[in-house]
């Protein structure tokens, strides 16, 4: 295992990324932009292992950083608000979440995001730039599902931040072996305030979006592929969701 493999699953490290990564983005989501926070209640009684986060995705970085501040400031007994970032001195690190590797790889700013636990995948449909279509690696699999045996995961179905991409089914083989806690998210404004990696701003002033839903009731005996509908269902994300929210935009219109 390299070096920085072993480090990420030390959790003084992770508490030492966390500070130094949450000092520096907090005011983005605060102070040069506005974050609206929903349904932290739903965070309180989770148990501590096998919990899954599934969410939409917007920006490489920004999202998941953005997680991890509102994990920090649920354990800190706050609802649905940052506020002062005091949360930094003694973050919430038993969550992990689910990056590719291409992207995770990409600079030394990267590697130093994947200490605050990142769990780096191959992307079965793209590499370097370029359509693929390869086999899923079970040692990524393997990964996760040694990760949710402990602690807390965030993955992004789609695997990408195109908005109603199709979801992989990778997620739903990883609910359906693990049988976990899966926490439905749903983002927005994060394409709109930063660039695609989500370390620039790109619009200040923008309103931020995070609400989390109830645990899904899931039927784990279900084929995969209904599985992720469902999933994609509960993150706003799937082709009938699409299509009423195109039916709702067009009513409106005609009024």
């Amino acid at each position: 295992m390299k070096l920085a493999e072993r480090f990420k699953h030390i959790r003084i490290v992770r508490s030492f990324v966390y500070g130094i990564v949450g000092a520096i983005t907090y005011p983005g989501l605060v102070l040069f932009n506005k974050i609206r926070i929903e349904g932290t209640e739903h965070l309180r009684a989770l148990p501590r292992r096998n919990v899954l986060f599934v969410s939409n995705h917007q920006t490489y970085f920004a999202d998941v950083i953005a997680f991890i501040h509102i994990f920090c400031a649920v354990k800190w007994r706050k609802k649905n608000k940052l506020g002062v970032p005091y949360y930094l001195l003694n973050p919430f690190t038993n969550v992990y979440f689910v990056a590719a590797e291409e992207t995770m790889n990409g600079n030394w700013l990267t590697r130093f995001f994947k200490l605050a636990g990142a769990l780096t995948v191959k992307r079965t449909w793209r590499a370097e730039g370029k359509d693929v279509s390869r086999d899923r690696d079970e040692s990524d699999t393997c990964k996760i599902d040694k990760a949710l045996g402990s602690s807390w995961v965030i993955t992004f179905p789609q695997g990408t931040t195109k908005p109603f991409a199709p979801g992989r089914k990778g997620t739903a083989h990883i609910i359906k072996n693990n049988q976990p806690v899966v926490v439905p998210v749903v983002i927005n404004g994060f394409w709109r305030a930063f660039n695609k990696t989500g370390l620039t701003f790109k619009k200040k002033g923008s309103r931020l979006s995070i609400r989390f839903k109830e645990p899904m009731i899931i039927d784990y005996t279900q084929p995969v592929e209904a599985i992720l509908e469902q999933v994609m269902e509960a993150i706003e994300q799937s082709r009938n969701y699409m299509m009423r929210s195109k039916h709702h935009i067009m009513h409106l219109l005609d009024k």
